[in-house]
């Protein structure tokens, strides 16, 4: 028979990180409206107009052109972002609040 033993403060620890974890996550997307307009989201990016069109030129980046001006939709938005973010994945300590789960 196997048994295992938890150190519940350990356990408690684990679940309270990973559930600040999805709050944060989750609390911008609630404040952000469902699709952002090109000027939205360059002052969302704190980016200016060339590396905009750069982003919306992407053929990975979600930007829909059938509204008739490009619309960013932010939950693709946020997916993009984390499957984009190579450096902090690599590069962030496990427990850090950097690091993407």
């Amino acid at each position: 028979m196997l048994q295992m033993q938890f150190d519940e403060a350990q356990l408690q620890k684990l679940i309270n990180d990973a559930v600040d974890k999805a709050v944060e996550r989750h609390a911008l997307k609630d404040q952000l409206p469902p699709l952002l307009t090109r000027k939205e989201f360059m002052e969302l990016m704190q980016i200016g107009e060339t590396k905009c069109a750069e982003l919306f030129h992407r053929e990975d980046f979600p930007v829909n052109r059938e509204l008739g001006h490009p619309r960013v939709p932010t939950s693709l938005l946020m997916e993009w972002i984390y499957s984009n973010t190579d450096w902090v994945r690599e590069n962030a300590e496990p427990n850090s609040k950097l690091a993407i789960v």
